[in-house]
């Protein structure tokens, strides 16, 4: 090949890379802005970000409490739970053809408009969120077999608890929680942190969560008709009357509306001795992080 045939031959070389690399490009990013009003429930100072309650945005989310970054974080420093606020969401939305991407999105422009007022000394006590080495309540739900269960009842072995209801519509929320729950289960037999770990799906809808409801949920999320699933991970609702106390103690946030439960999203992991070991609000946990809890909690027992 002479000189001159190498040179053109190079040149469509880097051509056809140049044509390869722009047709392959990925879609150029869409942001969008919506006009935001909520209350401030929560604030998680370590994830940069605050659960909000927030209301209506027309045309592209219903009211529903959910956890969102804060632009920029110093104004975390301003937001108090009770506040009421509003704010621009600003959404960055992916490419689509890439299933692995999610869509961006926090708070900015955040002003406080209200605060909440100061309760009397006799009055509500102020939002609860659980601590580590705070211990659980007893808490007592009607299992997929229809069993009584309670919490003390899984004291000795680590116990991974989320909160969820069966019709939920939205897949980060609910949905999101069992799909990690799924995987955990998965490890339960192979993964020596998970050796003594326990799961624990409860229901907030225990009227409408039967236990056939439960037990035919908990097949479908954890794709399997094997009876064997409930050794290890159990679903279970409590008394509509014990709700109210149980969603104080774990900081979720409940609210029937048109059918469908507005909600935030809570999970721990508690303690073979029944005491909070962490604590999660809202769904940005991954699995690592909870089967981290379990092996720390099983390292721990195994020094004693």
């Amino acid at each position: 090949m002479n000189i001159r045939m190498e040179r053109l031959f190079i040149i469509v070389l880097v051509l056809s890379a140049f044509v390869a690399t722009s047709c392959h490009r990925s879609k150029p990013q869409a942001t969008k802005r919506y006009h935001f009003t909520g209350r401030v429930i929560s604030i998680d100072n370590q994830a940069q970000s605050a659960s909000i309650d927030g209301d209506l945005i027309q045309g592209f989310m219903e009211p529903m409490v959910m956890s969102y970054k804060i632009k920029p974080v110093s104004m975390l420093r301003q937001l108090s739970p009770g506040d009421s606020i509003s704010a621009d969401v600003v959404v960055v939305e992916h490419d689509p053809r890439d299933e692995n991407a999610d869509s961006d999105y926090w708070l900015e422009n955040v002003k406080v408009t209200g605060h909440a007022a100061q309760p009397p000394a006799n009055g509500p006590k102020a939002f609860h969120m659980p601590a580590p080495g705070e211990e659980v309540p007893d808490f007592a739900f009607t299992d997929q077999d229809g069993k009584h269960i309670s919490l003390h009842q899984f004291h000795g072995k680590t116990l991974m608890v989320t909160f969820v209801y069966t019709r939920c519509p939205f897949p980060d929320f609910c949905p999101r929680m069992s799909s990690n729950f799924g995987e955990i289960y998965k490890q339960l037999g192979s993964n020596a942190s998970l050796a003594e770990t326990q799961l624990l799906s409860v229901s907030f809808d225990p009227e409408h969560d039967t236990p056939k409801v439960l037990r035919n949920y908990g097949f479908s999320v954890a794709h399997t008709h094997d009876a064997a699933l409930f050794r290890r991970w159990q679903f279970g609702a409590p008394k509509v009357a014990d709700l109210p106390q149980i969603a104080d103690f774990f900081a979720l946030t409940v609210k029937p509306e048109g059918g469908l439960i507005t909600h935030s999203l809570s999970t721990a992991v508690i303690g073979p001795d029944g005491k909070i070991v962490k604590w999660y609000h809202g769904g940005d946990w991954q699995v690592s992080d909870l089967i981290k809890d379990a092996g720390e909690q099983r390292a721990m027992s195994d020094e004693r």
